[in-house]
């Protein structure tokens, strides 16, 4: 099962490099248009930083990061036995969609980003909804589906 989970995250890095190369080779930066009105709007920009802006030309800090989380998840993803649906679909996640953005910033230096709601108003891309998904689907598993007394989880929380 992680090796289909690794197989899965190369497949959203592919579609996160794809939709990002259909907007940059379609849109200029900083340039848009609206899909549906007062709501959903693709608005192409290269952000140098994270989310909301933070961290601007931070590029190795989100690197070095990027590759230490996928390394820990990529590890835990074969050695944790514990394993259902959240916890394998966190990795999936996190992984792609961190993997999509990191490609990014080696390439070019910044983070494609496109997706703007009303709601949200910070752009972001499907990497970055590929982060988050993953994110609560790995709390739901921590919260709701790992065993806290197991040795493991105890020293988890002991440190």
């Amino acid at each position: 099962m992680a090796i289909i989970a690794l197989l899965l995250s190369a497949a959203a890095v592919a579609i996160d490099q794809i939709l990002k190369l259909l907007v940059t080779s379609n849109m200029q930066p900083n340039s848009g248009f609206t899909v549906i009105k007062g709501f959903f709007s693709i608005f192409y920009i290269q952000n140098r930083g994270a989310a909301f802006g933070m961290l601007q030309n931070q590029r190795w800090f989100f690197i070095v990061a990027t590759l230490t989380v996928s390394i820990v998840m990529i590890y835990a993803l074969f050695k944790y036995k514990q394993h259902n649906f959240f916890s394998y679909a966190a990795v999936t996640l996190i992984v792609g969609g961190g993997f999509g953005n990191l490609i990014d910033r080696v390439l070019h230096s910044y983070v494609i980003d496109y997706i703007y709601v009303s709601f949200f108003p910070p752009i972001f891309n499907f990497a970055d909804c590929c982060v988050t998904v993953g994110t609560v689907f790995l709390i739901i598993h921590i919260l709701f589906y790992s065993d806290l007394n197991s040795d493991a989880e105890k020293v988890i929380r002991t440190k």
